[in-house]
């Protein structure tokens, strides 16, 4: 029994060593000056790849299949690599584009004044709808059977489940009709918002209708998107809100100029009438893509402005 104990310890002993001398052929470690340091570029920084952001209104798994096409046809037409990441809420999406981890941002237009007051960011293109509007409004809605809620004024002292503080149809737009209607934030019995990771538009909707809150605000499109989960019998509009601006591209600020111009042109370039550019579209529910200024979204920070959102927060 020794014996083999010995023979046990001399095996283990003759592999060790030679861990140790297979880790002295490594090379020699270098200390690093962490007070010397260099401004990383982001395509250095990120593995040289573009991010592409949706924000997180849906689900990740309805952000990617609406854009999984789209960027695919950006990687062939521009020869980027680019690749699409999904934060989980409106919150990380802003702090990633402020920390540069963001290239390409598609954002409803209340977070790009956001996020271009506070970061930086430049708008360059927004989309078409796919009912053909440039612009998208809010909805307000409440279970059918709610015989309390009738009309507008009726949301008064109810609970409202909104999706985000930022977010432009599920929350602002209403907030501003509710506004015109001489009913502000106090007059609700509760506003709550919708939790967790992505989604938040459905949560909303699957909320109303398990009579979680009296009503929810949503931007138009998204009782398409829960259509095959609940009985939409159930589910009714009481208003809706007026058009703002839509969805809108931006590049973070750090972008490089010629990248930028190519991935614009690219975008710019989808055609619905094309075949194949229609089936990259027609997955994520866009018309088409057109061009955009800055001041295109002044109607949003009006509408902030008078109902007094900082932009800072």
């Amino acid at each position: 029994m020794k014996a083999t104990n010995g023979k046990k310890a001399f095996f283990i002993l003759f592999v060790l060593s030679g861990l140790f001398v297979a880790c002295s052929k490594e090379e020699p470690v270098k200390k690093i000056d962490m007070s010397k340091r260099e401004t990383v570029g982001i395509q250095e920084k990120q593995g040289h790849f573009i991010t592409y952001a949706y924000l997180p209104q849906y689900s990740h798994n309805v952000s990617y299949q609406r854009h999984y096409l789209l960027i695919e046809y950006l990687k062939k037409k521009t020869g980027l690599n680019i690749r699409q990441i999904f934060p989980d809420t409106f919150d990380e999406y802003m702090r990633m584009v402020g920390e540069g981890r963001i290239d390409i941002s598609f954002s409803n237009p209340f977070v790009y004044v956001k996020i271009a007051h506070r970061n930086g960011a430049t708008a360059f293109a927004r989309i078409v709808e796919i009912y053909g509007k440039k612009d998208f409004r809010g909805q307000i809605i409440c279970r059918a059977d709610n015989r309390q809620i009738k009309n507008i004024e009726d949301c008064k002292g109810k609970t409202w489940c909104a999706v985000d503080p930022a977010s432009a149809g599920g929350y602002l737009y209403a907030l501003g009709l509710f506004m015109d209607h001489g009913i502000r934030k106090e007059d609700f019995r509760e506003i709550t918002f919708a939790p967790g990771p992505g989604g938040k538009q459905e949560k909303v909707v699957l909320d109303v209708y398990a009579g979680k809150c009296d009503i929810g605000s949503i931007r138009e499109g998204t009782l398409n998107v829960v259509a095959d989960k609940i009985d939409m019998n159930q589910i009714r509009v009481i208003a809706q809100t007026r058009w703002y601006p839509g969805w809108v591209y931006a590049f973070g600020r750090k972008v490089n100029p010629k990248i930028a111009k190519k991935i614009k042109s690219a975008l710019l370039s989808l055609d619905y009438d094309n075949p194949e550019h229609k089936q990259i579209l027609d997955a994520a529910c866009i018309r088409g893509i057109i061009p955009c200024k800055d001041s295109d979204f002044n109607p949003v920070r009006n509408l902030a402005a008078r109902l007094k959102i900082d932009l800072d927060e």
